[in-house]
């Protein structure tokens, strides 16, 4: 971790006298100021969105304005301006008075009668029969070395 912190500071030392040489960076071409023109436009006449917009730059000096139609049908209209010296300015106006809009009375309430229904249920009625099955043991004089066990009649094969 030394070694590393004394290269950097080696490195560091040899820009600041000089003895690296310094790169500088330049374009290929020089830059233009900004310049361009944009507008567009919207009539939905299912929705009722009315809108547009238009700007123009050149430099730093901004213009443009844009209108919409606002729910209550007024139109709104915005110029602005912005460059360097004076920042940016808007002027806001309005065409058109608010439309009136009309109410209707509240719907009369609605009583539900609850449906009857009448249920029976009767429980599935199971009848099981189990077998464990028999162990037999075989007896025999001798003594009983030898058992022998049923098993259920059940065959696997593979």
């Amino acid at each position: 971790m030394i070694a590393k912190f004394a290269i950097v500071l080696s490195l560091a030392a040899a820009a600041y006298a000089g003895l690296l040489p310094a790169t500088k960076l330049v374009y290929a071409e020089p830059e233009a100021p900004a310049r361009y023109d944009f507008s567009y436009s919207v009539h939905d006449s299912q929705s009722g969105d009315v809108k547009e917009q238009q700007e123009s730059r050149n430099g730093d000096a901004v213009r443009g304005s844009y209108s919409l139609v606002q729910p209550d049908g007024v139109r709104r209209i915005v110029e602005y301006s912005a460059d360097e010296h004076q920042g940016f300015n808007a002027i806001v106006r309005y065409e058109g008075a608010p439309a009136k809009i009309a109410y209707s009375a509240p719907v009369a309430k609605v009583a539900y009668a609850a449906p009857i229904t009448k249920f029976a249920y009767a429980a599935p009625v199971a009848k099981f029969a189990y077998a464990a099955p028999v162990a037999k043991a075989a007896y025999a004089t001798a003594p009983a070395s030898h058992f022998t066990y049923s098993s259920p009649a059940i065959s696997y094969r593979h």
